[in-house]
């Protein structure tokens, strides 16, 4: 299985862990980066997370994002389809700047799912790719490794 971390998840560890939400995102995200680690989840990374990376202020922050990129298996810096495609999210779906482009990228990949805690880009993508909270992810990847 193959995922696209957008920044929100990638960052959401950091966020404040005294809301029971944010709490339960961050719990889900330190286990897909053990399912990362373990190789049953490979993620991919596009020049949108290395350019959003490079625009944190916070050293910690961005340091470990680059650790976690540095386990993908692709990179993608993309072409004019890549942006066009981004364009054309804007405007179908309402997803503005670098999240459409994150989408474009995820699309372009045929990833699996793209994980993020950004609710309105989960709400209004509607796409053939699945756009997946990382709690919602995780119980299902749970209960699929059941069967």
């Amino acid at each position: 299985m193959t995922v696209y971390l957008d920044s929100s998840a990638l960052n959401r560890i950091f966020d404040d862990q005294t809301q029971a939400r944010i709490y339960l995102e961050s719990s889900s995200m330190l286990l897909i980066f053990m399912l990362i680690e373990n190789h049953f989840i490979e993620i991919v990374s596009s020049s949108a997370l290395t350019f959003e990376k490079s625009q944190n202020p916070y050293d910690e922050r961005r340091m470990f994002v680059d650790q976690v990129l540095q386990k993908a298996t692709v990179f993608e810096s993309g072409d004019k389809n890549t942006l066009k495609r981004a364009e054309e999210i804007e405007q179908q779906y309402g997803i503005k700047g670098v999240d459409a482009l994150h989408l474009a990228y995820a699309e372009q990949l045929q990833v699996d799912a793209l994980i993020t805690c950004d609710d309105r880009m989960i709400k209004r993508y509607k796409g053939n790719l699945s756009v997946i909270n990382p709690v919602i992810f995780t119980m299902k990847f749970l209960q699929e490794a059941k069967k």
